[in-house]
This record gives structure tokens, C-alpha cells and sequence, in this order.
């Protein structure tokens, strides 16, 4: 049963990112991999809100497979994060990958505090 709720949280979060990806990217002319970033972050941002609830007794174990383990999983990549970044290295957007790695650690380490932040407001 377990593995049904992480196939069915992926089959939800791998859509949902290269949707999300396809329509930021589109949205900005620049080597810089804003759609990636935005999922990232978004992805972070939703599993602090679901570890938050879980701490405070609100979600239980088949909840954080489902949305943990399969949408939030299928949703965030850190295998694209990586890829990108070395292509901005190979291309020669240095800057730009090094905003990449800065950005994107400071962004999900803070969506992940503000996710359980505010589960912490909702359910405390």
C-alpha cells in the first residue's frame, strides 16, 4: 500500500514540475533556470509545511508518503538543479550558476523554515 501513495504523489508532482517549469521559464528571457528554481522552492516550501504538520500530529504517515515522499519528490529535482548549473558553468554564465547554487539553497532553506513556520501557526 505504501509504495500505491508515493506513485500516486509522483504521478501528481512530475506533471505538475515540468508544467510549473515550462510556463515560468517561458516567462523570462534569461540562461538563468527560473522555472527549476520556482519548483525547487515550492517543493521546499510545502514539505516544511507537511514536516510542521506531522510534528504537530496533523499528518500522518500515508499523508507525508503521498505528499512528501511522491508529489513533493516527483516535483522538486535536485538532478536538474545540478545539470543546469554545470551547463551555465560550460556555457560560460559562471555568475549565473553561482547565483543558482546560492539562490537556490538560500530560497528552499527559507521556504522550508517559512513552510514550518506557518504549520506551526495552523496547527499548534
Amino acid at each position: 500500500m505504501n509504495w500505491l501513495l508515493v506513485v500516486g504523489g509522483g504521478m501528481i508532482g512530475a506533471p505538475l514540475r515540468y508544467l510549473t517549469d515550462r510556463a515560468v521559464q517561458s516567462r523570462h528571457d534569461s540562461v538563468f533556470p527560473w522555472g527549476t528554481f520556482a519548483v525547487n522552492v515550492t517543493g521546499c516550501l510545502l514539505l516544511g509545511l507537511l514536516t510542521g504538520a506531522a510534528v504537530a500530529g496533523a499528518a500522518g504517515s500515508h499523508l507525508r508518503l503521498l505528499l512528501g515522499t511522491g508529489l513533493c519528490g516527483a516535483l522538486s529535482t535536485y538532478s536538474t538543479f545540478s545539470y543546469e548549473t554545470l551547463r551555465l558553468t560550460e556555457t560560460g554564465a559562471r555568475f549565473y550558476a553561482v547565483l543558482n547554487v546560492a539562490a537556490s539553497i538560500a530560497a528552499g532553506l527559507g521556504a522550508a523554515f517559512l513552510g514550518v513556520t506557518l504549520a506551526r501557526g495552523l496547527w499548534a
